[in-house]
């Protein structure tokens, strides 16, 4: 016996410890209660990551900041997977929705810098600067007590001195035209919408133009409301431009299809590894199902704009006039982390109703996706239909016997190339100057333009004051000499983007839009495509 209680008061700690130690081993990577051993693989691999982020720490030779080396990692691992799929810092994901959602906190203005002052160029309806009688024309001159005229701030610096979180309060004061004094205002920040359709008008008796810059939450009621009002205006066809529109909520460009096509036609349908096939359909509850109907498209135009433009292609709905867009056929899955940074995954792609994936290919990495533009451009894509070249593996058929074709974007019915008509080396010369010519333009004559309730009035009035000589001298001022030879070729294109820029300064897209479209090759191929 004594024998005995001595081998066990030898070995019992062993057996004791050694019990701790095959029980730390099973907790750390056998699955737990309810885990299966998928995740227990999954949570291996993370101690790999989180191993080195602790030698690093512990043992590197300067002092690092782990959050820093996460937030650096992380891009990096999703940049691994697709273009698409990107992660979104704290300080960066409100700003990237505020698009998506169709507003932001701000006091409701839109300004731009006359040489180096603030200058308003527009207060938004219902906004809180309107509200309290801030007027375009006003010049910001101090923010919160603190001179901003001078100062040569960037865009970014001012909006961030402006935007801010609902209910609370900037102080400005302002320098009006005809007043001695400063002007102060106390402006109490709120919801300041952000519009996803640029403007809607009648390009004649007939023929509506709608232009969506993104597809936003918002984006469908004020798709609708432009459409009811035109129909009230006689249109009986309808130009949809969604050049330039890189996307955004694919539901707001299914909600937009469904207003042309009829009963229990397809949309759009995703699929994923993880995500069961989904479709959207037709309700047959459309406003303009049956006139006429032209949707333009050209590089920029993408994913959202997409699904719109292949859903009306397939369907043999209407006619698609432009250039071949971009070409992002995945759908990425918002997700947000409780730091305030996010990420967007893609967990699908999307499918046209001829089944088309037009997505175009990543396998050559992340750089070599984004020059796609510029390799087209040098392709001669952009001036010539006949340089771009399909598989007859990426070949499709609509029900109406059209053939179209996967694989890189939505080509368009009508090829219409990039206008490089009137472009002189002089134009691309002044071209910066114009603007800026513009708006001191507007700022020193707004009481007469103010009188002018619509574009045709105010291009009327413009005609008349020998703008394209004032701009000239301008440009001279500005070290750019006079070429005739220059101005044979450009003057009458820098006169309509003068009459366009002026306009907009005083009724905003509806006076540039009706004038910007004399010099719109796209669009006047379109209006006569349709008389036609």
């Amino acid at each position: 016996m004594k024998y005995n209680n001595t081998r066990k008061s030898v070995y019992l700690p062993l057996l004791l410890a050694l019990a701790v130690i095959i029980g730390i081993f099973l907790g750390r990577y056998l699955p737990g209660r309810g885990e299966t051993p998928q995740h227990s693989s999954i949570r291996a691999r993370n101690d790999k990551l989180t191993s080195i982020l602790n030698i690093i720490e512990s043992n590197y030779v300067d002092s690092v900041n782990r959050a820093d080396l996460v937030e650096t990692a992380i891009p990096s691992i999703l940049k691994k997977l697709d273009p698409h799929s990107v992660y979104l810092p704290a300080k960066d994901l409100a700003r990237a929705n505020e698009p998506l959602q169709g507003n932001f906190d701000g006091i409701g203005i839109s300004f731009n810098m006359l040489t180096d002052t603030i200058l308003v160029i527009s207060t938004i309806p219902g906004g809180p600067s309107e509200k309290l009688g801030l007027m375009p024309g006003d010049k910001i001159l101090y923010v919160n007590d603190s001179l901003v005229a001078g100062k040569h701030l960037s865009d970014e610096k001012i909006m961030g001195m402006l935007k801010g979180p609902r209910g609370t309060v900037v102080k400005v004061k302002i320098q009006r035209a005809g007043q001695k004094e400063l002007l102060p205002f106390e402006i109490t920040r709120d919801k300041i919408p952000i519009y996803s359709v640029d403007v809607d008008y009648m390009v004649n008796g007939s023929t509506g133009y709608i232009r969506i810059n993104t597809f936003a939450v918002t984006t469908f009621d004020e798709f609708l409301k432009g459409l009811r009002e035109l129909k009230s205006q006689g249109m009986t066809s309808l130009i949809l431009d969604l050049r330039g529109n890189s996307g955004g909520v694919m539901d707001a460009a299914i909600q937009v299809a469904n207003q042309f096509l009829s009963d229990g036609q397809l949309i759009v349908y995703t699929k994923g590894r993880a995500q069961p096939r989904n479709e959207a359909r037709a309700t047959g509850k459309g406003e303009f199902e049956t006139g006429k109907l032209v949707i333009l498209i050209d590089e920029w135009s993408a994913s959202a704009s997409e699904i719109l433009a292949g859903a009306i292609q397939d369907n043999d709905r209407g006619t698609i006039i432009g250039r071949r867009s971009f070409g992002k056929g995945l759908v990425q899955e918002p997700i947000t982390f409780s730091d305030g940074s996010g990420m967007r995954l893609t967990i699908a792609r999307y499918y046209t109703p001829t089944g088309r994936s037009i997505q175009k290919s990543y396998k050559d990495g992340y750089d070599e996706y984004y020059n796609d533009l510029t390799e087209r451009f040098h392709r001669g894509e952009f001036v010539k239909s006949d340089s771009i070249h399909f598989a007859d593996s990426l070949k499709f058929t609509t029900p109406g016997g059209h053939v179209v074709y996967g694989g890189g974007g939505i080509m368009p019915d009508k090829f219409v190339p990039a206008d490089t008509v009137g472009i002189s080396p002089y134009f691309l010369k002044v071209r910066s100057n114009i603007y800026r010519f513009a708006l001191r333009y507007t700022s020193d004559n707004r009481a007469q333009l103010n009188k002018f309730s619509n574009a045709a009035d105010i291009e009327k009035f413009l005609d008349k004051q020998g703008l394209l000589d004032q701009f000239i001298r301008y440009a001279t001022t500005n070290g750019i000499k006079k070429d005739p030879e220059g101005l044979k070729i450009s003057g009458q294109i820098i006169q309509i983007q003068l009459k366009a820029y002026i306009a907009r300064n005083i009724l905003d897209n509806k006076g540039f839009y009706p004038i910007w479209e004399k010099i719109d090759t796209t669009l006047k191929f379109a209006i006569d495509f349709l008389k036609s």
